[in-house]
């Protein structure tokens, strides 16, 4: 796998920063220079200098430690996000392949509710209603992530459960369960897992989103959405302090993509070459 990968500068590049990415969140403690919610008037939108190199915001708070800081709750959005809707959505899509008939159809037609609403108009709904913060934002997006996964396995489960291995599983007394669970999902996983490391980007993406316009992270948090929202009406007197949260952000969705679509060129045998 590594060899592969290296031999594809932009999927080489994209390893590159996501070990960054996940360094910086590891040891975010170690990498910080100052305290990230330490107030301090006095040095007030200060541009990059030697002390403060990502210059400082309205209060006076430090950008570099506070976008430090800001990876580690980025990474733990999409981590948790992704942990909530990929299992989800594997179990649901692989007993709607499996159990075909009734089932399948009113799982697939509940599945095409949410996949009709724009997951991010949805996901600021129930954000909304469950009230601004950081865990209901979490919790809203997991919500609506999960049917992607649900379609995706399903159409897999659809194939698989045809193969012979499966006739033979059946045919020396395995149950249901444990065909899906030990013979099905797990041949399944490879372009589901493909699909989870290009959902990080997006997810991440999201929740800076939702934060940006209030329904997500809340002050003090140093969140790179809630610091692109606290510093919008400054950009003209002080670029740095929206500049570096959408840089990170940026070079973070970046990463995970193409990470994502070099995994996609492996795993595809339309794609391999």
């Amino acid at each position: 796998m590594w060899r592969k990968i290296s031999k594809r500068p932009l999927g080489l590049i994209g390893l590159i920063i996501l070990f960054v990415i996940i360094f910086t969140a590891i040891f975010a403690n170690y990498l910080l220079m100052h305290n990230p919610n330490k107030i301090d008037l006095r040095s007030r939108l200060q541009s990059p200098n030697l002390k403060h190199p990502f210059g400082t915001d309205r209060l006076g708070r430090d950008i570099f430690s506070r976008i430090i800081m800001g990876t580690r709750i980025s990474l733990k959005i999409g981590l948790i996000v992704v942990a909530i809707a990929f299992p989800l959505g594997t179990i649901i899509g692989a007993i709607a392949g499996f159990a075909g008939g009734m089932i399948d159809e009113i799982i697939m037609r509940i599945t095409d509710i949410f996949l009709s609403i724009p997951a991010l108009i949805l996901a600021m709904s129930i954000a909304a209603a469950l009230g601004p913060s950081l865990n209901n934002v979490v919790i809203a997006l997991g919500i609506v992530w999960w049917p992607w996964y649900a379609r995706l396995i399903r159409g897999s489960v659809l194939q698989i459960k045809e193969l012979e291995y499966i006739e033979a599983a059946r045919a020396i007394g395995n149950s249901n369960i444990v065909i899906i669970f030990k013979h099905i999902i797990p041949n399944c996983l490879a372009p589901v897992m493909i699909n989870a490391t290009l959902d990080f980007g997006f997810v991440i993406l999201s929740a800076a989103g939702l934060s940006f316009i209030g329904l997500g992270a809340q002050p003090p948090s140093p969140e790179w959405g809630a610091m692109l929202a606290s510093s919008r009406d400054i950009l003209r007197e002080a670029w740095w302090a929206a500049t570096f949260p959408g840089f990170a952000i940026l070079i973070t969705v970046l990463g995970f993509n193409l990470v994502g679509d070099v995994l996609r060129d492996i795993f595809d045998p339309k794609l391999r070459n």
